[in-house]
This record gives structure tokens, sequence and C-alpha cells, in this order.
């Protein structure tokens, strides 16, 4: 072949292969779009690091409406975290409106039907805590940004559906003084930061006035505690 002849071959196979290389290039392998990341797991907070001289209060279900409690708390001006159960509420939203509207409690996240959580994978978890989460918003206009988890109980996915459903922490307790039936817990030596456990039962008045008398005794004020939470 003349040279002239052997170089325009060459010529035409590098042009017929540049535009293939550049093909691949841009389009490469086909590759499955990442999965979204689950959210950052929340932290859990039995008590609240803090030098300032506070308590937190905190009631949790909202089946018993006492009125007594209620006059207590707005009375003494208690900001309570209120853990409220959909279903306490939807028989009688008024006695929790006028706790919100008269006073400087909170409302927060407990779950819509109270179970064990460890028990339920991700989507129930994060039904759970959503629902709740919306139902509050409906009925009262204040998002919740605490859950507790009933009973205490939860596992690495509650840590995280709470994150995904607007939470920016667990919180369970330090002390519960609830009285159940008979017997009443005894009353401790609170210190800065403890996380007092009540609930909307028959007892609330006498166990709410037993804490607010142990934080007094101790040079300790019931604070928000949503306010002392982190982001």
């Amino acid at each position: 072949m003349p040279r002239l002849s052997l170089r325009h071959a060459v010529r035409a196979a590098l042009a017929a292969a540049v535009p293939l290389a550049l093909l691949g290039a841009v389009t490469g392998p086909a590759h499955a779009a990442p999965r979204a990341a689950w959210p950052e797991p929340v932290p859990v907070v039995p008590r609240i690091d803090t030098t300032d001289p506070v308590v937190f209060i905190t009631i949790d279900d909202g089946w018993f409406h006492d009125p007594a409690a209620a006059k207590l708390l707005l009375d003494r001006r208690v900001p309570a975290s209120l853990f409220l159960l959909p279903g306490a509420y939807s028989y009688d939203s008024g006695y929790f409106r006028d706790l919100l509207a008269g006073g400087p409690s909170r409302v927060e996240n407990h779950t819509v039907n109270h179970p064990d959580l460890t028990a339920l994978d991700a989507a129930g978890q994060t039904a759970e805590f959503c629902g709740a989460r919306d139902r509050h918003l409906a009925q009262f206009g204040d998002g919740p940004r605490l859950i507790r988890p009933p009973y205490g109980v939860y596992d690495a996915t509650t840590r995280t559906a709470a994150r995904a459903c607007g939470a920016k922490a667990l919180v369970t307790w330090t002390y519960d003084l609830t009285t159940w039936g008979q017997w009443s817990p005894p009353t401790p030596t609170l210190k800065a930061g403890d996380i007092i456990l009540l609930h909307f039962n028959e007892t609330l008045e006498d166990d709410l006035t037993r804490a607010l008398a142990a934080a007094e005794a101790a040079g300790l004020r019931p604070a928000p505690l949503r306010d002392y939470v982190p982001e």
C-alpha cells in the first residue's frame, strides 16, 4: 500500500474509535441511584447536664383529666412537658387546650398507641411517631419536638425513626414519682437537671405537689424541658 494511503487508513480508524471512546466516557456503566441515608439518630436524654438550679416535670399519657391537677399546674405556672396520647385527648381536648393556653406547658410525643417500640420495624415506629406528631399539630397547633418511648423502651431504630419525624431527642426520666394503687415511690433528693416522670392519673395532684415540694427543698425550680434539649 502506498505510504499516503496507509496514513489515510490510520487516520480513518482513529476517527472512528475516538467518538466511541468518548461515548463510553460520557455514559459509563449503568449504576443504581444511591439510597437516601437514614437520619442521624437522636440522643437519649434521662437527665439534663446543667448547672442551672432547675428540674423538669413531665407528665405522660393523659387519660385522667383531673381539674385539681390542672389548677395546680396553672396556679404554680409549671412548665410541664405533656407526653400525650392522641386517644387521651380525643374525647376532651378542652382540658389540655386550657392547660396550654393558660400556662407554660407544652405537648410532646408519646406515640399513637403506646406500643413496645422494639416489637415494631422502622415503618411501624415511624408511623407511631409521625402519626402522633401530626395529630398533636392539628389539635393544638404546636408540633412536638421530644419523644418519650412507652415504658422507656427503645432500640437503635427508635432513635432514627424519631429523627425522621422531627424529634430532637428521646426523653426518658431520672425519677418516676407516680403513685400506682397504694404504692408511692420514695421521694428522692433532687439534683439540677433531673427529669421527673408523672402520669395523668387519679393521684396526679398529690404526686405533683410532692414533686414540687422536693424541688423546692433542693433549691430548684421547674423549667421547660424543650428549651434545654439542643437541636
